[in-house]
C-alpha cells in the first residue's frame, strides 16, 4: 500500500511555446496563465509523517524559485519535483500542474 498527503496551490505566469502547430500559432507568443498545482507525496505513517500546512509553505517557496519565463506544465513539474526529491528524499510524488485549471499535465516520479 502507498499513503500520500496532497497539497494544492496556485500561481500566475507566463509562458511562449514557440514549436506551436499553425492552427494554435497564438501560443507561440508569450501568454498568461493562472496555473494550478497540486502535489502529492507519499507518507509512512498516519499521524502527519509531512505536515500540510509547513508542505503547501515549501511548495510556494519553490514556485517563487521557478525559471522564467515558464516552460510546459511537464517542464514546471520537473523543476518541483527536483527541489521537492532534495528536501524531501526517498518519496515518491505525483505533480498535476494545469493551466487555468483546465488543460495539464499529471506526472508520477518514483
Amino acid at each position: 500500500m502507498s499513503k500520500y498527503i496532497y497539497v494544492k496551490t496556485s500561481f500566475e505566469g507566463f509562458h511562449s511555446y514557440p514549436e506551436a502547430p499553425t492552427n494554435v500559432e497564438f501560443l507561440r507568443n508569450e501568454h498568461r496563465h493562472i496555473f494550478h498545482v497540486k502535489v502529492y507525496i507519499e507518507v509512512h505513517h498516519n499521524n502527519r509523517d509531512i505536515e500540510f500546512i509547513l508542505f503547501k509553505r515549501f511548495l510556494d517557496n519553490v514556485i517563487k524559485e521557478l525559471d522564467r519565463p515558464l516552460g510546459s506544465c511537464e517542464m514546471i513539474s520537473d523543476q518541483l519535483y527536483r527541489q521537492i526529491s532534495r528536501h524531501y528524499s526517498d518519496r515518491k510524488v505525483i505533480i498535476d500542474v494545469s493551466e487555468d485549471n483546465e488543460n495539464g499535465s499529471y506526472i508520477e516520479y518514483a
